[in-house]
C-alpha cells in the first residue's frame, strides 16, 4: 500500500491554487489528485513523489492534513479491466470506501480506499499485483 495525502481546504476560490503553490515550490510531483466538495470545505486526496516532505510542507504553510495508506494497482486499460480488479477485491470480502486513476508511465493506476479485517491478509490472499510508494519516487 502506498501513502495518500488527504487536504482539509476552506470553500473559495484560490484555496486549492495557493495549496498546489505549496507543493510546487516545495518541488513535489502530484501524480494523482481527487477533489470532494461540500457546502464548507474541499477534501482533496492526492498521490505524490514525497509524501512525507509534501505533508510537512503543507502543515508549515498551515494547511490541515493527514497521511493514509490506500491500494494503488495497475488495471488492465481495456474494457474490463477495472472489474477484474474489483472481482478479486469482492473475492475476499474487501470493501470499496472510494477510488480514482491516474496515468503514471504509459500505464492506467486505480488508487482504491479498501476496508475490511484484516487488509493486509485479504490483500495477499485477492493476489493483486500492488505498487509500491517507490513506484510514484
Amino acid at each position: 500500500m502506498i501513502d495518500q495525502l488527504t487536504v482539509l481546504l476552506t470553500n473559495r476560490p484560490g484555496t486549492l491554487k495557493s495549496m498546489v503553490d505549496v507543493l510546487a515550490r516545495a518541488k513535489v510531483q502530484i501524480h494523482a489528485l481527487s477533489i470532494d466538495d461540500s457546502a464548507d470545505f474541499g477534501i482533496v486526496r492526492l498521490i505524490c513523489d514525497r509524501p512525507d516532505y509534501a505533508v510537512d510542507q503543507l502543515r508549515k504553510t498551515g494547511f490541515t492534513t493527514s497521511t493514509t495508506k490506500v491500494l494503488a494497482v495497475e488495471v488492465d486499460n481495456v474494457p474490463g479491466g477495472l472489474a477484474a480488479v474489483l472481482t478479486r477485491l469482492a473475492s475476499v470480502e474487501l470493501n470499496i470506501m472510494y477510488a480514482y486513476t491516474c496515468p503514471l508511465n504509459g500505464r492506467a493506476i486505480d488508487i482504491i480506499s479498501v476496508a475490511g479485517d484484516p487488509v493486509n491478509v485479504k490483500l495477499s490472499q485477492a493476489h493483486l499485483p500492488q505498487l509500491t510508494q517507490e513506484d510514484f519516487a
